[in-house]
């Protein structure tokens, strides 16, 4: 019997490990691949959170994460700690998935060590390198030196092979889907105190993209309180990022409404339990844009771009931006006419099938054992 394929999965926030906790689960299915997995740290308790809901554990996490930390100071810990776990374990591939700070480092780290790579939801764009900021530039540069492309949609597809990028380009699907449904089988609950989901259609909001700090932030608060003054029926819930940039100025604005429910971040199964209840959401996530259309749920854009244009196009996800007028007037459309709101929530959503992981698996197996 052949030695088996070593894989080394790595990831450091929670977007990435809730959208490769399917992945890594389909890897060590396998008795053909030993899978390391290894964190760096970029976020701690959120990631924490996932790997736990999935039943996953990590072979070494490199704790990188310090208060006020940079951009070049997480690229340099992680390139530095990658690079001593890449020679100790001299993988056959490394994978990462999306756009972070983490992905970038630990695919420049294998290149640097002429290990391939595999990118996971590869090929998004906004062609605004600073929008949103440093995603757009972290997924372009990772295209660069990847060797097998994994693309969540045909759009992905395209603008891969606009780039020239070198290496296979295969269309897999959204992992994120595969995560989203086995989570959602399971119909977890989502109690927030005071909050009565009988009582109100809620909002449910999240808000954290560097691109919406400061004045953008506090028009998008605005437009909340526009929404609730118009629609007395209606609650929001806002899981608060850790960021003080993002928190204070929402809790000074939206902390004492009383149809407002500011929380602490919700761990994957309570967000997932959140989105089956609400009513639509409005977001700057990238993953809500995804995972939402999967349970019927329409999705507001608050971002001026987005490198998901598959759910404008599908009708899943209307980009609203940031300004106050326009949050209220889409949002309003949407509790106020029925056909509106069916014709987003009914729509077919075009990031996958749940069985992406499945597929990667499949294609890792014939790239390092071809016939």
């Amino acid at each position: 019997m052949s030695a088996p394929i070593r894989v080394c999965i790595t990831l450091g926030t929670r977007p990435e490990a809730i959208k490769l906790a399917p992945v890594i689960r389909a890897f060590r299915q396998s008795a053909e691949f030993a899978t390391q997995v290894i964190l760096t740290g970029q976020h701690r308790e959120m990631v924490a959170q996932v790997m736990q809901l999935f039943h996953l554990g990590a072979d070494e996490d490199l704790a990188i994460m310090q208060p006020q930390q940079s951009l070049t100071d997480i690229t340099c810990r992680s390139l530095q700690g990658l690079e001593a776990c890449f020679q100790r374990s001299q993988p056959d591939l490394v994978i990462v998935q999306g756009d972070t700070t983490t992905a970038f480092s630990a695919a420049l780290a294998a290149f640097y060590q002429k290990i391939p790579v595999g990118h996971v939801e590869a090929g998004l764009r906004t062609d605004d390198l600073l929008n949103p900021f440093p995603e757009e530039a972290n997924r372009r540069l990772i295209s660069q030196i990847t060797r097998l492309h994994f693309a969540p949609t045909d759009t992905a597809v395209g603008h891969l092979k606009k780039s020239g990028v070198v290496g296979d380009i295969h269309h897999t699907g959204n992992t994120v889907i595969d995560a989203l449904l086995a989570v959602a089988a399971q119909n977890p609950p989502c109690s927030i105190p005071g909050l009565d989901w009988s009582q109100h259609r809620v909002l449910l909001s999240t808000v954290h993209r560097r691109e919406n700090w400061g004045k953008p932030l506090q028009d998008i608060a605005q437009g909340f309180l526009k929404i609730l003054d118009q629609c007395p029926d209606t609650a929001l819930l806002l899981p608060l990022h850790r960021n003080p940039t993002v928190r204070e100025p929402l809790t000074i604005a939206l902390g004492e409404h009383p149809r407002v429910f500011l929380t602490e971040p919700l761990d994957y199964a309570q967000l997932v339990g959140a989105m089956q209840r609400c009513t639509l959401l409005l977001t700057d996530s990238g993953g809500l844009q995804e995972e939402a259309p999967g349970l019927g749920k329409p999705v507001l854009v608050l971002r001026e771009t987005t490198e998901r244009p598959e759910a404008i196009a599908a009708g899943t996800a209307k980009l609203v931006g940031t300004q106050a007028a326009a949050i209220a007037d889409a949002a309003l459309e949407l509790l106020n006419s029925p056909t509106a709101y069916d014709a987003m929530a009914q729509a077919v959503n075009p990031f996958g099938d749940g069985q992406a992981s499945q597929r990667i698996v499949d294609i890792v197996r014939r790239y390092c054992q071809p016939a």
